[in-house]
């Protein structure tokens, strides 16, 4: 049976997300007119977006259970963005300095095709949105509608090398822009690393937007990651360099606190970290704990990655 769904800003809180759907797919590409719409426009405007999605979609559910949607104030002023500051609205209140035009990636590393792209044209990539759990590894968690399109997508235009393992980021790094900078909280710049496996599975996104939106500063813009079946600090916001190499890169968290931060950081209620449990979870908005759930839900779609693999040695 095929279920539709209304848009996001549409939609009750109780018919929005089932619990291991990885997306609900808004393909903009549909006759090629909105994928193009989007592509002429010099900058990427709320009213483009929105009207993006008015086409319905349907789709199959693989679990009849839904996740309520965080209301879009919550999301975007309750998280962490600790180059804006440590506290939970620092990034809501301190974004406004961030400069999103003009904007690039450098895409290198062991890659046959190195690509430095602008975010005009990182635009023009067919756009799906896609409701995800975000799970903090504080033990808080939200689910948050993104719009966006595979990493893979990405990843597959630079050609990785057969010595290409790993893929690193980088957020951009400019005190000037993110007074955050100035603290001595991590290792800046912030960066973050997947497996290539890791990052050319389905499920990692590239977001450019959220609730129908574009994307807030204080939530990453102009382009985040979003890997839903880890925690959200593997997520990297605002990233301005995207690196394929060989070795394992190293990570701002895991440089921080190797102990409390490992390399992999995949959702585990099995695995605490040293200072509380992870066996459940806050849902902001919620006053009642709810159990976390291995892999953040996702273990159908991503456990195979890790077939063989203790994982609670590879945390």
């Amino acid at each position: 049976m095929l279920f539709r769904f209304p848009t996001a800003s549409q939609a009750r809180e109780d018919e929005v997300t089932p619990r291991d759907l990885f997306l609900t797919r808004r393909s903009l590409m549909a006759g090629g007119a909105a994928a193009m719409a989007l592509g002429s426009l010099p900058l990427w405007s709320g009213k483009a977006l929105a009207a993006a999605f008015q086409a319905p979609t349907t789709i199959k559910p693989a679990d009849p259970k839904f996740d309520p949607t965080t209301p879009m104030k919550s999301a975007t002023t309750y998280n962490n963005f600790y180059e804006f500051g440590t506290g939970k609205g620092d990034p809501a209140e301190n974004a406004g300095t961030l400069k999103t035009r003009p904007w690039e990636i450098a895409i290198g590393g062991e890659v046959t095709k190195p690509m430095t792209i602008g975010i005009e044209d990182l635009l023009k990539f067919p756009m799906e949105e896609r409701i995800y759990r975000l799970r903090c590894v504080e033990g808080w968690s939200m689910v948050i509608p993104w719009v966006g399109f595979p990493l893979a997508e990405l990843l597959k235009r630079v050609e990785p090398t057969g010595n290409a393992k790993y893929v690193a980021f980088q957020t951009l790094n400019d005190p000037k822009q993110m007074p955050g900078l100035r603290s001595w909280v991590l290792d800046w710049p912030y960066t973050e690393g997947l497996r290539l496996d890791e990052a050319m599975h389905p499920l990692a996104l590239l977001a450019v937007g959220m609730y129908g939106e574009v994307l807030p500063n204080q939530s990453g813009a102009p382009i985040r990651l979003v890997v839903p079946w880890k925690y959200g600090f593997k997520s990297i916001k605002s990233i301005v360099k995207i690196t394929l190499t060989k070795d394992q890169p190293a990570t701002a968290w895991n440089k921080s606190q190797p102990r409390e931060y490992g390399f992999y950081s995949n959702v585990n209620p099995e695995v605490d970290h040293p200072r509380w449990s992870q066996a459940t979870e806050r849902r902001v908005g919620e006053f009642s704990r709810r159990k976390t759930l291995p892999f953040n839900g996702y273990g159908e779609e991503v456990a195979s990655l890790y077939a063989g693999m203790d994982l609670k040695a590879n945390y």
